[in-house]
């Protein structure tokens, strides 16, 4: 499980470790500064020991705060004895440890899925930045990956060396380091790792490209890792213009966070799609496949009118409305024999419809208290030809008819509860109290008040 070379640490394998440990601290010179905290993304394995004992080398003097998370996928038999293992190297270092078990759901990519889990586990350590171990041989595997995916070009733009991802401050300092180079370090000093076992599984195409393809590769091309980085980074350019071209499109398609159909159909085909990757970019999901974009963007532009467009492109739902895509995550609310009885209490949290109803006390305003209770008061959902009279110059109506005179999106639609007196529909979010339930002037009455939570 642990390896450990035989040989010990020589002065010439001194100078070697010293000069691999200036080379990160020149890679972090831009970015870190004394009393910043820094964590390190600890595995276990060789290239995260090495990053470990280089930061544990350089911490005291640059006065970093340096600390270590360990996520725990409990993929592996042996995934307790790594972090086990992880525990002892940094008790032994003097570095804080926190361990993170996660559960990875299996699908078609348990390598997806696992990395989607450790990063929300990096994102939760209140630190100045994460550094991980990654080296200028997997930015090559990536970038082979990826393009063998046919990936667009910000996917060819591999991993960049620092990443900001929310509040989390992503940094690589090893990235132009080879592994062989990583695998010297540690030789000469004696470092302990583990192996996962899963790296040596070729039906994961990254590890069969490692060695299977590469290793066919390096006799012809010598410095195809440093090709190939080149080429990320040529690609890792032409995304940041293709970024400041969609801010260009942006100023004339962008309302009030959704994107105008108008100002699209003005765009040529390329620059359309490049506005829609850059608009679906800062969620937190998987982007979109070509195929996606593609419907997407031919439902938004082609479709009639009236037509009510609605394209999955994974966490989210696109929906074209009012002439705007707006881009919508997806809602898993309660059956539609959703009911809730209300008791009089002043706030009722809702946690199934992700919100809160205030029941303020008043004086003719609002609703009729006495009039509310003549009969058990319930919240359910809309269930179709719900009637409303809001207005006392118009006749009763359909709740449909009122949600598209008030322009209500169809996607919030089904998820505005309906207060009802009995078999009497009194109020509906957004459209107002039937004319049958106002009070009279000083008549003891309710005003509600309908609160989505912040995160919905």
């Amino acid at each position: 499980m642990a390896n450990r070379p035989a040989n010990k640490p020589t002065a010439g394998a001194a100078r070697v470790a010293d000069e691999f440990v200036r080379g990160v601290e020149r890679a972090l010179q831009p970015w870190i500064k004394a009393g910043d905290r820094v964590c390190v993304g600890l595995s276990g394995g060789v290239d995260s020991m090495v990053l470990l004992d280089a930061l544990a080398a350089l911490a005291p003097h640059r006065q970093w705060r340096l600390s270590a998370i360990h996520v725990n996928h409990q993929l592996s038999p042996n995934a307790a004895a790594w972090a086990a293992f992880c525990r002892r190297q940094c008790r032994a270092r003097g570095v804080p440890l926190r361990v993170v078990k996660v559960d990875v759901k299996r699908g078609n990519s348990t390598e997806a899925a696992a990395r989607y889990v450790r990063y929300a586990a990096y994102r939760s350590c209140r630190v100045d930045y994460v550094m991980l171990a990654h080296n200028q041989d997997d930015q090559v595997e990536t970038f082979m990956l990826r393009l063998l995916r046919g990936a667009g070009v910000k996917g060819l733009a591999a991993m960049p060396q620092t990443r900001t991802d929310g509040d989390m401050h992503l940094v690589r300092p090893l990235l132009e380091v080879t592994r062989r180079e990583i695998e010297g370090y540690a030789k000469h000093r004696g470092l302990e790792w583990v192996d996962d076992e899963s790296n040596t599984d070729i039906q994961y195409l990254r590890n069969f490209l490692r060695s299977e393809i590469l290793p066919r590769i390096e006799p012809r091309v010598r410095g195809y890792r440093a090709t190939l980085t080149r080429a990320a980074m040529h690609m890792a350019e032409a995304a940041e213009l293709l970024d400041e071209l969609a801010l260009i499109d942006a100023r004339d398609c962008l309302r009030d966070g959704a994107l105008a159909v108008d100002g699209l159909q003005r765009l040529s085909n390329g620059r359309a799609r490049n506005l829609l990757r850059w608009f679906l970019a800062d969620k937190d999901f998987a982007m979109p496949d070509q195929r996606t974009l593609d419907e997407a963007l031919r439902q938004a532009l082609r479709a009639k009118q009236d037509a009510r467009v609605k394209v999955d492109v994974g966490g989210y739902l696109l929906h074209r409305f009012d002439g705007a895509l707006h881009l919508i995550p997806k809602w898993r609310g309660p059956d539609a024999d959703f009911s809730l009885s209300w008791q009089g209490e002043r706030s009722l949290r809702i946690p199934a419809l992700a919100a809160t109803l205030k029941m303020v006390r008043g004086r003719g305003v609002g609703i009729d208290l006495e009039r509310l209770s003549a009969a058990p008061v319930t919240l359910r959902l809309r269930q179709g030809g719900e009637r409303l009279r809001p207005d006392a110059a118009r006749p009763r109506r359909h709740v449909k008819d009122l949600f598209q005179e008030q322009r209500v999106p169809p996607w919030a639609r089904d998820r505005v509860p309906f207060l009802w007196s009995g078999p009497h529909l009194v109020w509906v979010p957004g459209l107002g109290i039937d004319q049958r339930f106002h009070p009279a002037t000083g008549a003891r009455s309710i005003v509600p008040h309908w609160q989505w939570d912040s995160a919905r």
